[in-house]
This record gives structure tokens, sequence and C-alpha cells, in this order.
């Protein structure tokens, strides 16, 4: 630990940064740790309450291992938190710069439709865009790409109007550079760091949107292990067998309040975060 730069050892980014890892590793590896087959089903062994013999977490409704399908569902889960927020940190990159160097017309043309989304509350047009798409994984993909690109536009293109009068681009563009070399060279090396950081802070939402997708059916779809969609599976069974219906929604919730420790201790940790819009992401 001693190699780790300062701020990494700071227990306050160290320990979220290393349940982050654990959490990533469950994803990889989630069937090859699941203790049965996560679509064996039995109909004698229905609703078992966690702690069963055989079952240490219960079972669902069907009577499948609801241990095996938590740690199987954690791949698609976790796909459908980071890809969005991906697509989204690379678009709104591009946009961000497009819209500090392109000029004022860019800049308002790009801006004021990227407005006409971010006017929309991000729950309503993830699920309009998602609702015109075949349900899956792709669906919640696009759908929370075009939610998170226009917060992260925003972050992208307020730094870039605060180095964009720098002495050292105007030096590059003094010697011939491109527009293009400009970006590449110049603000992208500074970029990265702030949209590393904010966009660490938008995994926990995009998880939560996510399963909010497949619980409304508009996401990964059943039988394909899920959490939301496991949630959805399980509601019916509320009352009844509550320790079991809510292991999902405990699972979602600790999943995302990690990643969002984690964004939150890497904006303090990093000095990076000087320039993130508060409340951006919806």
């Amino acid at each position: 630990m001693n190699r780790l730069p300062k701020h990494w050892r700071r227990p306050g980014l160290f320990i979220p940064a290393l349940l982050a890892a654990a959490l990533l590793t469950l994803a990889v590896a989630g069937p090859l740790l699941a203790p049965d087959d996560p679509d064996a089903g039995s109909l004698r062994e229905r609703l078992l309450p966690p702690g069963s013999p055989g079952h240490l977490l219960g079972t669902d409704s069907q009577g499948r291992d609801v241990l095996s399908r938590l740690l199987v569902a954690a791949g698609p889960s976790l796909l459908g938190g980071f890809l969005p927020v991906a697509v989204a940190t690379a678009a709104g990159a591009v946009l961000g710069i497009a819209a500090g160097l392109g000029g004022r017309f860019t800049e308002h043309a790009l801006l004021r439709t990227l407005d006409v989304l971010y006017a929309f509350p991000g729950v309503l047009l993830a699920i309009t865009v998602a609702t015109v798409m075949e349900p899956g994984l792709y669906a919640t993909v696009v759908s929370l790409s075009v939610v998170l690109t226009p917060a992260v536009t925003r972050v992208a293109f307020t730094e870039v109007r605060r180095i964009r009068t720098a002495e050292y681009l105007e030096a590059a563009r003094v010697c011939g550079a491109g527009a293009t070399t400009v970006a590449l060279r110049q603000v992208v090396p500074v970029l990265a760091p702030v949209l590393l950081v904010y966009s660490s802070s938008l995994v926990g939402l995009a998880i939560v949107y996510a399963a909010g997708l497949s619980f409304l059916g508009l996401g990964v779809a059943p039988p394909a292990a899920e959490w939301g969609a496991m949630l959805d599976e399980l509601r019916p069974a509320l009352l009844t067998h509550p320790a079991v219906a809510v292991l999902p929604a405990v699972t979602i919730l600790v999943v995302s309040v990690v990643f969002n420790t984690l964004g939150e201790a890497l904006r303090r940790g990093t000095g990076a975060g000087h320039s993130l819009l508060t409340g951006a992401g919806r």
C-alpha cells in the first residue's frame, strides 16, 4: 500500500475503491461462484427464507436459489451501469470540446439542443427512450446514455471554457496547430481527470436507473438474472416473504452507495472536482 499515491492511501478513498474492485470481480466471476444453477427451480422449495439448508439467501417464487441469481445478475446489472457512463463520457467530452472551442454559434446550437433533453426528468427520459426500443441491455445502454450525456457535456464545456483563453492554447494556435490537434494535445489531458472523477460519481446512479428499467420490463427481461428484474419477480411476495423479496433492492442500494462514495472520495482526494457542476447528474 505504501507504493500507492498519497491520496489513494486515505481510508476514505481506499476502502470504497477496494469494495468497488471486489464488486467488479464478482461481476466477472459470479457465474463461477454461484453455488447452484441460477435458472433451476423447484416448486417444492418456493420462497424459502434466508438461512434455509442449501440456500443461504433463500429461494424465489420459482424455487431458484437467490444467492446464485444475485451473483450471476451482477454482470448484466453492473454492465448496465458502466456502459452508459462510458458512452456518455465519450460523447459528452466530444460535445463539450466542440461547444467550448467551436465559436459562439456552435456553442449555442449544441448547448440549447442538449438543454431540451436536460429539461426532462432523467427517469422519464430514460423510460421514454427505452419504450420505443426492444427490451434488453441495448435499450438500457442507449436510453441511459441519452440521459447522462447532457450532464457530462455541461461539465466538459465548463472546463473547456475555463481554459480556452489560456496562453498555452494561444501559443499552440500561433504555431499552426489545427483545432483537432489543439483539442487532442492541449485540452483532452486537462479535461480527462475532471471527466473521469465526475463520471465515476454517475455509475451508482446509472446502476439504479438500469435496475429501474428492468423492473418496469424495459431493460434486461426475465428469465435472465438481473437485479431490477429479480425485484420485479419477487414483488408479489413482498408482504408474505419480505426477507427474500427485499434482497435485490438491498443489493442495488449497497452497490450504488459504494460507487457514489467512491466518486465523492475521488472528487475530494484527487483535487479534480473543482470544476464539477453540482447536481448535474439529475
